[in-house]
């Protein structure tokens, strides 16, 4: 299988899984064969066979809605190391994760330095995770707006971890997100400008685009 990204220092495999298009991750030490293995969607397998040929040294999950945890059991049953999530997400896997993560963490694969940056909103554990240009996002940003938001306070929280915690990092970054086509810290933050530039209704949450809200 080709990898979505390759370079010296890491590999990055991404397979679209499950009813619902949800991305999985694996990343790759290209000097140790150690590897990373990013949220765990229905069906699987394939990614399964794939993380068999590296040696996984954590399997760590974004957030803990269901329709990333679907092939949960079966990753972990396939696949021997530890499972990391954000402290306040915990309580939704079936048994205590071996890691409660935190910002500022850091998990490593060989040569990979992966960091969690805490971004509560989409659910009040959203964890995302970068290294290097990298940076995966989870249900946090996606190309062209954030993730779905259940109030207005979460839509404010989501906001507020987007710019502050994600925008903050450089305009360099490329986006993988937990559904869909990859994206660009600096397209978002152009696209935020538009946003912010605008008034919303107090009300507002759910669905939100940044050129179209």
């Amino acid at each position: 299988m080709a990898p979505h990204f390759q370079d010296d220092s890491i590999t990055i495999h991404k397979l679209e899984c499950g009813p619902y298009g949800n991305n999985s991750y694996l990343l790759v030490c290209p000097q140790t064969n150690e590897s990373i293995l990013i949220d765990t969607p229905a069906d699987p397998g394939k990614m399964i066979e794939l993380a068999q040929t590296t040696d996984v040294k954590a399997i760590l999950i974004t957030h803990n809605h269901q329709d990333h945890l679907l092939g949960f059991d079966d990753v972990t049953s396939a696949i021997d190391a530890p499972v990391g999530i954000g402290l306040n997400d915990a309580g939704a896997l079936a048994s205590p994760p071996a890691m409660l993560l935190k910002d500022g963490d850091e998990i490593k694969a060989g040569t990979i330095s992966l960091k969690a940056i805490f971004t509560p909103g989409h659910t009040d554990g959203s964890t995302c995770l970068v290294t290097g240009n990298h940076l995966f996002t989870g249900d946090t940003l996606f190309p062209g707006g954030p993730g779905k938001t259940r109030s207005p306070e979460h839509l404010k929280q989501i906001i507020e971890s987007i710019t502050t915690r994600l925008f903050s990092l450089g305009d360099d970054l490329k986006v993988y997100p937990g559904h869909g086509d990859d994206g660009d810290l600096k397209t978002s933050r152009e696209e935020y400008g538009v946003y912010a530039s605008k008034e919303h209704p107090a009300d507002q949450s759910g669905d939100v685009g940044w050129l179209t809200s």
